[in-house]
């Protein structure tokens, strides 16, 4: 069995789309995912399952949460070793952690311009874009960037979720331990 991770976009935000994660980890459980956990409220679920296609993992879970709860929810996956990459390579090692990100990109590509990008970046903000991730350093914090997952969908034509840095470490933390 493989670890997988997924990042759900858009939940238990502002009394919107509310998931209880009792009932996340349940409805993971009801697609016969292993070992389900959950971290924090904002939809990070790390589970065992079969190695089958993660696109076929991510259309399972959006469809039943559409079932269950009558609205549709974007989904990133990674695997434990992917989580495990991202954390390695992070450009921004040597800088205050509390201020590092990462969005966590679906299907990217590399036909998109840097330029529209640059043009937005606020002063003593940095990114990276590696693969499918976007490392952030915010260092006025995450709540005054224009960098946000709106901005780079946009931008890049590609759906994202963003978690901090504690938040990224702490998945991968938990999938060591299956």
């Amino acid at each position: 069995m493989a670890v997988f991770i997924t990042l759900l976009r858009g939940i238990n935000v502002s009394g919107q789309r509310k998931i209880k994660m009792e009932d996340l980890r349940k409805l993971y459980e009801s697609l016969n995912f292993e070992q389900v956990q959950t971290y924090i409220q904002s939809g990070n679920v790390i589970f065992k399952a079969f190695a089958i296609d993660s696109n076929e993992i991510v259309y399972k879970i959006k469809d039943k949460i559409n079932q269950k709860f009558g609205y549709e929810v974007t989904v990133v996956i990674r695997t434990r070793d992917e989580i495990e990459k991202i954390v390695k390579n992070n450009p921004y090692s040597d800088k205050d952690l509390s201020k590092v990100h990462v969005t966590f990109l679906i299907n990217a590509h590399n036909d998109y311009s840097i330029e529209e990008l640059l043009k937005v970046k606020v002063e003593q903000e940095e990114f990276q874009i590696m693969g499918n991730e976007i490392y952030l350093f915010l260092p006025h914090g995450s709540g005054r960037t224009k960098l946000t997952n709106n901005f780079f969908e946009k931008k890049l034509g590609v759906k994202a979720t963003t978690r901090n840095w504690n938040t990224t470490t702490k998945i991968l933390n938990i999938s060591n331990s299956m």
